[in-house]
C-alpha cells in the first residue's frame, strides 16, 4: 500500500497566492487531475478527425502563411469539423468539452498550424467566452447555437490605440439612450477574427471620460461597425487580424453583457478563463518542435556520427523536454481549476501563460538551432514556428504586466497579514493591472510582522520525490519572508517597485510550476511504480534543481542588485535618444 497521503478533493482559495504566505495548499495541487474516461473517448475521435483533415495540408498552410490569409473554403471546413463549438454546451448544439479537453484540442491543431489554433481559439477562448460566463439565458439561447455552428464567428474587442496593457484608459464610449439602448463610438485595434466575425464582445466606457467600463454584445448587423484591412504580421500570418471601428453603433438594451460598470472584471475573467487555450497551443507547438529536433539530430551526420550523440545537442533536447512536460503540467492544472469551479485562479492562470509562452519561445529557438543553416531557410518549417511563437509573449496580457500582476496579487494577500497596512493595501490591489497607483498615507506607519500560515511538510508527494519536495518547502518559506521584507521596506511605494515585484513573481512561478510537476510525477509513480518512471523522476529532478538556482538568485538579488544603475543608465540613453558611443 502506498505511503502517500491522499489530498482532499475540495478546492479552496488560491494556491498561487498562498505561496506568498509560506503555505502550500496541497488540496489544490494533489492529486494531479485526469481527463474523465468519457471525455477522453470523445477527444480521441476529435483528434483523429483533426489528423485526417490537417495532415495532408502542410503545403496549404505554407501558402496561407505566405499569402497572409485563410481562404473562405478552409474556414468553412473548420466549421464542418465542429471546431467553433468545442466548449459550447451540448444543449446549445456544441461539443460541451471541458476547458481541459478544449486545451487538448488546441494542442493538437497547433502541431499542424498555429494560425488555425488562433482562429478557433480567439473565437472560443475570448471572443464568446464572456457570453458563456456572464450571459443571460436569453442571450445564450439566441447566440450560442449560431456560434457553435460557426454561422457566427466571435471576436474580443478590448485593445485600443492608446490602451494596450492599461485597460483602464479605454476611450471607446457608449451613451445610454432614453429607450434603454446604447450608442457606441470608438476604435479597437489588433482584433483577431475581426474581418470574419459577426459577434463581438466589446468594452466601452459608460460613465463619462473617467467612468467605468461596460461589456456589450454587438452584432455586425447592428450597423455602424466596420473593420479595417487585414494586418500584415510577423507570425500567425494566416489568421485574420484588423481594426474594428464603431460609429454611432446602436446597441439594444438587452445586449449589455453582465452588469453595467462591471466591464473590467468581466474582461479579466474572460482572459483568465481563456489561458488554457493559449497554454494548450504552446504545448502542441513544443511537441512539434521536439519531434522535428529529434528527427534532425538523428539524421544529420557530422564528424562521422549523428549529432544526437553530441553532448550539447543532448542538453538541448533534454531541456526542451523538461520545458514541455512542465508546461503541460501547469496548463492541465489550471484547466482543472476552471472546470472545478474554483473562484480564484487568476494568479495561477497568469503563471501558466507566462511559463507556457516563454517555454515555447525557448524550445522553438533551440529547434531552429539544432537544424543549423536549414533552420534559417524558409524551405523548412523552423522559421515559421519561431515567428508564430513570438506573439504569445505579447497578447492576452504581456508577460511583463502579468509578472507584475502575479507579484502584486501575492503581496496583497501578504500585506493583509500586516495589520497596520492591511486596510490601505486591500483597495489599491483589487485590480493590480488597472491601477498601479500608490498606497494611502496611512500606510507609512511602521508595519507589524507577517505570520506564515504553512510550516508543515508536503504530505501528498511520493516518497521518491522527497528531496525535490524539500526544495519547494524551503523556498515557499523564503518567498514568504521576502514578501514581508518588501512590504516593510517599501510600504506605500511597493506598487512602483517593479524590479523586486518581478523577482518575487518569478519565484512564485517556479514554485507553482514545480509543484505541478511533482503532482504529475507523483500520480505516475503511484500508477506505475518508481522502476517504470526513471525519465519522469529525472524531469522532476532537473526542473527542481534549475528552479532552485533561479529562486536562490532572485532572493539574493532582492538585496544585492544593480537596479539603481539600470534605472540611471536607461534614463541616460532615453535622454540621448539612443546609443551614444562609437569607435570613431
Amino acid at each position: 500500500m502506498s505511503s502517500v497521503k491522499k489530498a482532499q478533493p475540495k478546492l479552496d482559495s488560491s494556491a498561487g497566492k498562498l505561496l506568498f504566505l509560506g503555505s502550500i495548499l496541497e488540496q489544490n495541487i494533489f492529486p494531479f487531475p485526469k481527463i474523465k474516461d468519457e471525455e477522453a473517448e470523445t477527444l480521441r475521435m476529435i483528434l483523429d478527425s483533426i489528423d485526417k483533415f490537417m495532415q495532408p495540408k502542410a503545403a496549404d498552410f505554407k501558402q496561407y502563411d505566405e499569402e497572409g490569409a485563410q481562404p473562405s473554403e478552409y474556414i468553412e471546413a473548420l466549421k464542418e469539423l465542429g471546431l467553433f463549438g468545442l466548449i459550447i454546451p451540448e444543449s446549445f448544439d456544441g461539443l460541451g468539452l471541458s476547458n481541459t479537453g478544449y486545451s487538448r484540442v488546441l494542442q493538437h491543431t497547433s502541431r499542424y498550424d498555429s494560425s488555425t489554433s488562433l482562429t478557433v481559439g480567439a473565437h472560443s477562448s475570448i471572443g464568446m467566452k464572456g457570453l458563456l460566463l456572464f450571459g443571460t439565458d436569453a442571450q445564450k439561447k439566441k447566440y450560442l447555437p449560431k456560434l457553435a455552428s460557426g454561422e457566427m464567428i466571435a471576436a474580443f474587442c478590448l485593445t485600443e490605440p492608446g490602451s494596450g496593457s492599461d485597460a483602464g484608459s479605454i476611450k471607446t464610449n457608449a451613451t445610454c439612450n432614453p429607450d434603454g439602448s446604447w450608442t457606441l463610438n470608438g476604435e479597437k485595434i489588433w482584433i483577431t477574427n475581426g474581418p470574419l466575425a459577426d459577434f463581438f464582445t466589446v468594452f466601452a466606457r459608460t460613465e463619462g471620460e473617467q467612468g467605468k467600463l461596460t461589456a456589450f454584445i454587438i452584432e455586425r448587423s447592428f450597423g455602424g461597425l466596420t473593420t479595417g484591412p487585414k494586418e500584415d504580421k510577423m507570425g500567425i500570418r494566416a489568421s485574420a487580424t484588423s481594426t474594428v471601428h464603431f460609429e454611432n453603433t446602436r446597441v439594444p438594451a438587452e445586449c449589455v453583457l453582465g452588469e453595467p460598470g462591471k466591464g473590467f472584471k468581466i474582461a479579466m475573467s474572460i482572459l483568465n478563463n481563456g489561458r488554457t487555450g493559449l497554454g494548450g497551443g504552446c504545448v502542441g507547438g513544443m511537441k512539434r518542435c521536439i519531434e522535428m529536433a529529434v528527427r534532425q539530430a538523428s539524421e544529420r551526420k557530422q564528424f562521422g556520427k549523428s549529432i544526437s550523440e553530441f553532448g550539447l545537442i543532448k542538453e538541448k533536447i533534454s531541456q526542451m523536454t523538461v520545458n514541455c512536460f512542465a508546461t503541460e503540467s501547469v496548463v492541465s492544472m489550471v484547466g482543472h481549476y476552471i472546470d472545478s469551479g474554483l473562484d480564484d485562479f487568476s494568479v495561477e492562470a497568469a503563471i501558466s501563460k507566462v511559463f507556457a509562452s516563454e517555454s515555447l519561445w525557448s524550445v522553438a529557438h533551440e529547434a531552429l538551432q539544432i537544424a543549423g543553416g536549414n533552420g534559417f531557410m524558409k524551405e523548412y518549417p523552423y522559421e515559421v514556428v519561431v515567428r508564430d511563437s513570438r506573439i504569445n509573449l505579447i497578447f492576452e496580457g504581456t508577460n511583463e504586466i502579468l509578472r507584475l500582476y502575479i507579484g502584486l496579487s501575492g503581496l496583497k494577500d501578504a500585506g493583509e497579514y500586516l495589520k497596520e497596512i492591511s486596510s490601505s493595501v486591500g483597495k489599491i490591489f483589487d485590480d493590480p493591472i488597472k491601477g498601479f497607483g500608490v498606497l494611502s498615507r496611512d500606510a507609512t506607519k511602521r508595519v507589524t510582522g507577517l505570520t506564515s500560515i504553512g510550516r508543515e511538510k508536503l504530505s501528498c508527494v511520493h516518497p521518491a520525490l522527497r528531496e525535490q519536495a524539500s526544495v519547494y518547502e524551503e523556498y515557499t518559506q523564503r518567498l514568504s519572508r521576502a514578501s514581508e521584507e518588501l512590504l516593510r521596506r517599501y510600504k506605500k511605494e511597493i506598487i512602483g517597485q517593479q524590479f523586486p515585484t518581478k523577482r518575487v513573481a518569478d519565484i512564485a512561478i517556479d514554485l507553482f510550476v514545480g509543484l505541478c510537476v511533482l503532482s504529475r510525477v507523483t500520480s505516475l509513480l503511484e500508477e506505475r511504480g518508481a522502476e517504470k518512471c526513471a525519465e519522469e523522476l529525472s524531469i522532476a529532478h532537473i526542473f527542481t534543481q534549475q528552479a532552485k538556482r533561479r529562486m536562490n538568485q532572485n532572493i539574493r538579488r532582492l538585496i544585492q542588485n544593480e537596479d539603481d544603475e539600470m534605472r540611471t543608465l536607461s534614463d541616460f540613453i532615453v535622454g540621448k535618444g539612443g546609443y551614444p558611443w562609437d569607435t570613431i
